[in-house]
């Protein structure tokens, strides 16, 4: 496979700004997916969700879009074309990390995409962060952090009434925190566990951490406590794949949620400028593909749903990150639909 092309060239190829027939200035469209698309999409369970952490993206013409369109213009009207993508059945909400969003606008949202799609929300970072994270190097405690009553009322309300049936999972990513500031990691497994415990009923909470010290048996088992679920993800300042497998795994996930967010040691600003126009795969990282592949089919056998997210700077495009996990997942469902053996 030409990584630098990735899955279905003829329809990417297609849809360049020379040949898309659209002017520029209108209102973006779905670019056109074809017959292997089609058929790859079909092959998919109904529980399996995989998307993008954004999608207000100008390179992703011809592989999301119809043309290429600014990064204004697709914030405002993209979300349409993008979920109208067989591929992708989910979406990250970022914007709401820095600051919360009234139901009205996640309803303009919930409008816009499939009876079926599912949306992946950040909850506001005043709830993760030990420190006030407006305080710009003075480090002052912020009295929200973890507190269950500001979460219920400006994270989880708004979503529940906006999002309604196409709410997916809720977010909880903390910061890089060191141990010794909030009292230790058994201290922290603690509040998590008060917080969460106390949060509304009804939702799939997800924790995200980048503290490979609290990853811990304890932090598990209060996952399983409350139901809340962890956020397998792909990023340098978090321990690798394999080890957050080793100690989560063993203790009960009612859904799997995956952030495949930052390749390699590169920062985000020095991944931007190697990555953009955010078009092709310029760093394969089959490692990490091939360690979520399995842990998809893992949960996909037991039955649990499934939300994976890429980030452009995981690979360099998030949708060919999430068109080759796709194929990968989708072979093996071929062959077990067939009886044959998967493909490698």
């Amino acid at each position: 496979m030409d990584l630098q092309l990735g899955l279905f060239p003829d329809e990417v190829r297609a849809h360049t700004p020379a040949s898309n027939g659209a002017a520029k200035g209108t209102t973006v469209g779905p670019a056109i997916v074809g017959e292997q698309a089609l058929k790859l999409a079909a092959r998919l369970p109904d529980s399996l969700r995989m998307g993008t952490s954004s999608w207000s993206f100008p390179g992703w013409n011809g592989l999301v879009y119809d043309h290429r369109a600014s990064e204004a213009s697709l914030a405002r009207d993209g979300l349409a074309a993008y979920g109208a993508h067989p591929l992708l059945r989910t979406v990250g909400l970022d914007r709401t990390y820095y600051r919360p969003i009234p139901a009205e606008e996640f309803k303009k949202y919930a409008e816009a995409v499939p009876d079926s799609f599912r949306f992946l929300v950040k909850a506001d970072r005043l709830t993760t962060s030990p420190f006030d994270p407006n305080g710009y190097g003075v480090r002052a405690r912020n009295p929200l952090f973890l507190n269950p009553n500001y979460a219920a009322d400006r994270v989880v309300g708004p979503l529940v009434e906006g999002l309604g049936a196409k709410a997916g999972p809720l977010l909880f990513q903390f910061p890089p925190i060191p141990p010794n500031l909030i009292g230790g990691r058994g201290r922290f497994v603690e509040r998590l566990h008060r917080f969460t415990d106390a949060l509304p009923k009804g939702v799939l909470y997800s924790i995200e951490l980048r503290t490979p010290a609290f990853l811990t048996e304890s932090y598990a088992q209060m996952l399983e406590a409350t139901g809340a679920v962890h956020c397998f993800n792909v990023h340098p300042s978090m321990s690798p794949l394999s080890r957050q497998f080793e100690v989560v795994s063993p203790f009960y996930q009612r859904a799997l949620v995956v952030r495949w967010m930052l390749h390699g040691a590169l920062k985000y600003a020095a991944a931007k400028e190697r990555y953009e126009p955010f078009d092709k795969i310029v760093d394969d990282d089959s490692e990490s593909r091939e360690r979520i592949t399995v842990t998809v089919l893992d949960a996909l056998i037991a039955e649990r749903p499934v939300f994976v997210i890429a980030n452009n700077k995981a690979e360099g495009s998030a949708p060919r990150s999430i068109f080759q996990l796709a194929d990968r997942i989708g072979n093996w469902c071929t062959s077990t639909a067939t009886g044959e053996p998967g493909a490698s």
